[in-house]
């Protein structure tokens, strides 16, 4: 099962799921504002990516934090990106063997070889 998570409004989720029909690779698509996400999968998805790669501190949700916020997501960000899901660097691209975050059609590629 391969799953992309992110928000309807994100550039590069569109370009994410274009990507994944134009390839004709099923999936499942869950909006992270909608229906959000749980502790339990960001702690899969820390230990599968790291912090930095998982905090976008380009987002604006980042950039309206105050430093002490800044400071606490860094910390322990799990409490945080579950109130804050747009907070997550997306897309989240979930496949049985790996866990990738952003798009990259080459990255994309190479994790689905061979998938339908």
């Amino acid at each position: 099962m391969i799953t992309l998570y992110g928000i309807p409004n994100c550039d590069s989720c569109r370009k994410a799921r274009q990507w994944l029909s134009t390839a004709g690779i099923a999936h499942d698509w869950v909006d992270l504002r909608e229906h959000g996400v749980t502790p339990e999968r960001l702690e899969k998805w820390r230990d599968a990516l790291g912090d930095a790669a998982l905090i976008n501190k380009r987002s604006k949700t980042w950039r309206d934090f105050d430093e002490q916020e800044r400071t606490r997501t860094e910390r322990e960000p799990v409490p945080v990106l579950v109130a804050h899901p747009t907070l997550i660097k997306r897309p989240i691209l979930e496949t049985p063997t790996q866990t990738l975050a952003g798009f990259s059609a080459n990255r994309y590629e190479a994790a689905l070889a061979g998938a339908d």
